[in-house]
């Protein structure tokens, strides 16, 4: 029987995707938000779903509402009319925590990784059998007859705790979110209670020496690159067309595999994906063949060339996921310079991890560096400015605006991997207006 839904805060990368999903199941869906363009919104416009200013009209007792998290009673007025008139609605991890228990549920946890290890897993399985999956980068597919559900199972403020999947691939822990976790400890923590909820089998990274401590009700199996773990990448070659491996289980080459993505943790991706499937009973042979079509997500290494000029966008926002970013990137383009365009994401999270972002984006060999977005959720106390970061890089870096990025065009022979969680978008359109005008003004 068809429901209908209606969502505050549609645009949100999470909500949009299970936005799409629940439509695509056949279910009357309508959302809200502010007019400030946000790259999902594309997918919601092209499936009919409409977006509706915030109106207390849009709320009413005959339909399902699901928040976003960023939204409260005093920064909203839809929800402050839905708490004022008793009308029941949930939060988007509240709802996906009952909607899961339909289907034999995979999760993807983890501090970097997710998107690209749920994209990975759910194009792999919808190719092989009816798959509904939601992705963190907006898309999601729904199917009334889906037997399997692919999702992104995310730590922030614990919002995984009400997901009790049948298996779960965790990628690595890694501190991070400073403004909710007060550490490491915090975050494994989390991490060692969304574990236990995990029912059939657990899947984690062998080589994290957190992720080693975990435990579980389910069996746990380790994988990576040490012979230790029970699956084993192996026999690697990293080409400029992506990674082929070879996956070992108790000694034995259990596939061969092609993954057309770059640098090491999209191997580690993959071979977790590889696990998890193998011991759900799902056909290796068929894994491997799907594998070879997947075509990233997006905003993870998403490349496009204007006049020549190669321009990578990433959602990397931390250093772990710098350093994976630039790695990709050297590997795809061995002869050409890496320069990174780094936008800091969160004034909590620069404070945090200063040090540790100026070492990462010393992997690439000339740095630019956007002005700090600061979340809706915190305040600037002018602790930090992006120029402190600046001084700790000891490769050469500047500071650039959005309405001036022409420092840009000194590189020649260069790969421009622009990389951030806030508008970092802007900064890459102005380039890439600039380029255009360049062309013009030379023909």
């Amino acid at each position: 029987m068809s429901k209908s839904y209606h969502f505050i805060g549609i645009k949100g990368a999470g909500m949009s995707a299970l936005a799409l999903m629940l439509h695509q199941m056949g279910h009357k869906v309508q959302g809200s938000d502010v007019e400030k363009y946000y790259f999902t919104q594309r997918g919601l416009e092209q499936a009919g779903i409409k977006i509706l200013p915030f109106s207390e009209d849009n709320i009413s007792e005959n339909i399902e509402v699901i928040a976003g998290n960023a939204f409260r009673e005093d920064n909203n007025d839809e929800l402050a009319f839905a708490i004022k008139n008793n009308i029941p609605f949930k939060r988007y991890h509240e709802f996906l925590g009952e909607f899961m228990q339909r289907f034999i549920s995979f999760g993807v946890a983890g501090a970097h990784g997710k998107t690209s290890t749920t994209g990975l897993l759910s194009h792999v399985l919808k190719n092989i059998t009816d798959t509904s999956y939601l992705i963190g980068d907006g898309t999601g597919r729904g199917s009334a007859n889906a037997h399997y559900f692919v999702f992104e199972s995310d730590e922030y403020e614990r919002h995984f705790m009400p997901y009790h999947p049948e298996y779960s691939i965790i990628t690595n822990i890694d501190f991070d979110h400073p403004d909710y976790f007060t550490g490491i400890e915090d975050v494994f923590n989390a991490f060692n209670d969304y574990a236990k909820q995990v029912k059939k089998a657990l899947f984690v990274y062998g080589e994290d020496q957190e992720l080693k401590a975990i435990t579980a009700n389910a069996p746990i199996y380790y994988y990576g690159f040490e012979d230790s773990n029970d699956f084993v990448a192996c026999d690697i070659t990293r080409t400029t067309n992506g990674s082929d491996f070879k996956v070992k289980h108790d000694g034995q080459v259990i596939g061969e595999f092609h993954v057309p993505a770059y640098g090491r943790h999209n191997i580690l991706n993959a071979t977790a994906v590889i696990a998890n499937l193998y011991i759900a009973g799902i056909d290796l042979d068929l894994v491997s063949e799907h594998m070879k079509t997947f075509s990233g997500v997006k905003r993870r290494f998403t490349e496009k060339i204007i006049n020549d000029t190669i321009i990578i966008d990433d959602f990397a926002h931390h250093p772990t996921e710098i350093i994976a970013t630039i790695d990709a990137a050297r590997q795809k383009y061995p002869s050409k310079e890496i320069v990174a365009i780094f936008q800091p994401h969160t004034f909590t999270r620069t404070i945090a991890l200063l040090d540790e972002f100026a070492q990462a984006l010393n992997e690439a060999d000339h740095v630019y560096l956007a002005q700090i977005y600061g979340s809706a959720r915190e305040i600037d106390k002018g602790e930090v400015k992006v120029e402190d970061l600046a001084e700790k890089i000891i490769k050469p870096s500047k500071v650039i605006t959005v309405e001036n990025v022409s420092p840009l065009l000194d590189r020649e022979n260069a790969v421009y991997v622009f990389m951030g969680a806030g508008d970092i978008q802007l900064y890459e359109r102005s380039f890439e207006e600039l380029l255009a005008n360049l062309t013009q003004n030379n023909q």
